[in-house]
Formats: structure tokens, sequence, C-alpha cells
């Protein structure tokens, strides 16, 4: 197995690998598709290419690397950092090389990447440019606000900006219709956005927007992943004599957290069973936060059980103890056993 370590940018990507000699070698490759696909036919089909993970700069890498059916992992540059110790100067070349000692050292940890069907793709393009619009959209209604305190008025400021307005209402209004025309045009995604949006609290926004960021419940496919990924999730404090209060991870999905939280508001208002937990919770005197966090957990559990068992979310629907199934199914053990002797 042969390891090329790859730096990416905008223009280029420099490559570090070894030769069949044994000898390290480097290389300039253009970031365009005739560069690309000329360097991928140049090396084995089961060699690795280990690459930073730069976000859009890799898309056209990965993407021929699955055409070309070759093995590419995407690795942050975080993890990069603090797992090859000290590396004394910085170069293109230099992180190239280190890519590809991580890849060599930690082979068992690479996750290797696939590049997103048409239709999530598409549909990520379309929410991004809905969610730009929704916050400039904002920012104008914002300063509106603050212009209308003024004593003396701009006629043709305040046209301008309400005919501005329009214009983002209907194209927020079209991004969202466009949207759903795919979701609705692809089978697998309307069942899953139907089976998420049945869940009281989950909203379009957030069906579309977990379905976006877990390649359609697939790529990210569990409940305690997601509640990883979108920093719901605690984790332990604690060294020696040492013991914290378990604490979220400040490395997430800000936007999904910002939404989960709201799913979860809204689930307490109009969900009979989300808030009476609330209360309860309230009643033992815990935290606001850590009410809502346990919320938002207990939200992603819901909406994955519905998702993997394909069926429309109930409130009727009662839970049986896990203790309760124990018992149950060692009073049927032991039942076994009377007949069987």
């Amino acid at each position: 197995m042969q390891v090329y370590g790859i730096d990416l940018s905008k223009d280029k990507f420099d490559v570090n690998f070894i030769d069949v000699d044994g000898k390290q070698k480097n290389k300039v490759v253009k970031n365009v598709l005739s560069g690309i696909s000329n360097f991928l036919s140049t090396i084995r089909s089961d060699a690795v290419l280990c690459a930073e993970n730069t976000g859009t700069y890799g898309d056209l890498l990965v993407f021929l690397c699955n055409q070309y059916d070759i093995s590419i992992a995407l690795v942050p540059g975080y993890t990069l950092k603090h797992s090859l110790g000290l590396m004394k100067g910085k170069s293109d070349p230099i992180d190239a090389r280190g890519l590809r000692e991580y890849g060599e050292r930690f082979y068992d940890r690479l996750s290797f990447k696939e590049y997103q069907n048409e239709n999530i793709l598409e549909l990520k393009q379309l929410y991004t440019l809905r969610s730009q619009m929704v916050k400039a959209r904002k920012e104008l209604q914002t300063g509106a606000h603050s212009k209308g305190l003024m004593p003396m008025q701009s006629i043709v400021s305040n046209t301008l900006l309400q005919k501005a307005l329009d214009t983002l209402d209907a194209q927020i209004t079209r991004a969202e219709n466009e949207m759903y025309t795919i979701i609705k045009n692809d089978a697998e995604l309307e069942q899953n956005y139907l089976l998420a949006t049945s869940v009281k609290g989950i909203g379009p926004v957030i069906a579309t927007d977990l379905i976006i960021k877990t390649g359609n419940f697939q790529v990210i496919d569990t409940a305690r992943k997601v509640a990883s990924y979108a920093g719901v999730c605690p984790f332990p404090n604690a060294s020696g004599n040492m013991m914290g209060k378990s604490k979220t991870s400040s490395f997430a999905d800000k936007d999904l957290k910002c939404l989960l939280y709201m799913g979860a508001k809204s689930a307490i208002k109009h969900n009979k069973e989300y808030n009476l937990y609330y209360q309860h919770k309230k009643l033992e005197g815990k935290h606001h936060y850590l009410i809502m966090n346990n919320v938002m957990n207990k939200l992603l559990r819901t909406i994955y059980s519905v998702v993997i068992s394909k069926t429309i979310y109930s409130p009727e629907y009662l839970c049986i103890d896990p203790r309760e199934k124990n018992n149950m199914g060692s009073s049927r053990k032991s039942e076994k056993k009377l007949v069987f002797y």
C-alpha cells in the first residue's frame, strides 16, 4: 500500500510520497480537472490519498477519486497538528509530508470520503443560499426599524429598501420551494423528511439541515454521533481527584445546535411529554440550559428512532422500560425451561 500526502489549496496541491526505490518525492498538481485526472491515472488503484480537509478546495479531488475508485481520506487540520508532535517550519511540501506520515502511522483511524449524491449536493447549495438571504433580510429589517425612529425619512431610501425586502422574500420562498421539490422527487429523501417532521418541534428547516449534514441519516447513522456533531453531547471532565461537571464540546456545528435549541423550545410548548419532562426537571432544581440540552438529545433520539423504524411519530406511543423488557425476557426463558423439563 502506498500513501500519498496531499496539501490542498485553491489553485494547486502539493503531493508527497515514497517511490518504489524508497526515496521521498514531491510533486505539484494543478487543482483542475485535467491536472487531477492526469495525476490519478498515474497511481495504483490500491493507493491511499490522505489530504487535509480544507472545504471546497478538495471537492473536485474527492469526486474524481470516487470515479477512479481510489480511496481518499480527509484529515482535519487540528487532528494533524496534534498527532505528529513538534514539526519545525511550515510550507506546503512539509504539510504534505506530515499528511503522508499521518496516513502511514494512523491508517486505522482514517475515514474514507465519498462524495455526496447530486440531490443532497443541490439541496445543500440551496439551503446555504437560503440561509444567506435570510441573514441579509434580517439585517435590512433591523436597519429599517432603526431608521423608522428618525424624525426625517428618505422616500427614495424607504422605497428601495422595501423593494429589496420584497425581492428577498420572493427568492427565499422560491429557494424553499425548490428544496421541497428536490426532496419530493427522491423517495428516500422524502420518506426521511416526512418521518423527521412528524416529530413535534422539528420543522422543515431543521429536518432539511439534518438530512444534509447527516447524509440522509446514513453517514452519521446514530443519534449519539449527531449529538456529538451538534455539540449537545456532554463529555466527562475529571482528572485524578478532580471531579468536574460534564461539559459539551466547543468543537461542534453551532448552526445545527441553534436550530435544535429552537426545536426543543417548540417541543416543550406543543408536546405534552416534553413539557412534563421539562417541568419535572425544573422542580428538581436543574438549570434551564441543562434541561434544554437533555431535550435536544431526546429529540435526536426520537428522530433517529422513527427514521430507523420507518414509523411516523405518535405521541401516544409508550416505550417499555428496559428493566421490564429484561424481566419479560427472563420470565419467558424460565417458562421455556419449565415446559422443556
